[in-house]
């Protein structure tokens, strides 16, 4: 902690003096404010990027199950072919 004292001497005009001190003092607190504010605001980026990722992550897997499906339902369609033109021959 940092303390600061100033004392001022006045000689007015009219023959009275005056003695002013004044008193400064200033703490690390507003650093320590400052570093845990910065904390703060980089942990809360941190966990909105991961969650966008894994929002990208889930969307992935979503497509490649439809992709999935739509292969599924194609060999299903060609079986189904393959077997009506057997019944037919």
């Amino acid at each position: 902690m940092v303390e600061e004292r100033r004392t001022v001497h006045e000689a007015p005009a009219d023959g009275v003096e005056r003695t002013t001190i004044v008193e400064r003092r200033s703490s690390s607190s507003a650093w320590v404010w400052l570093i845990i504010a910065l904390i703060v605001v980089g942990a809360a980026v941190y966990f909105l990027t991961q969650m966008s990722g894994a929002e990208v992550a889930k969307d992935n897997a979503i497509a490649e199950a439809a992709n999935d499906v739509g292969e599924a339902a194609q060999d299903v369609g060609n079986a189904a072919q393959d077997a009506a033109d057997n019944i037919q021959q």
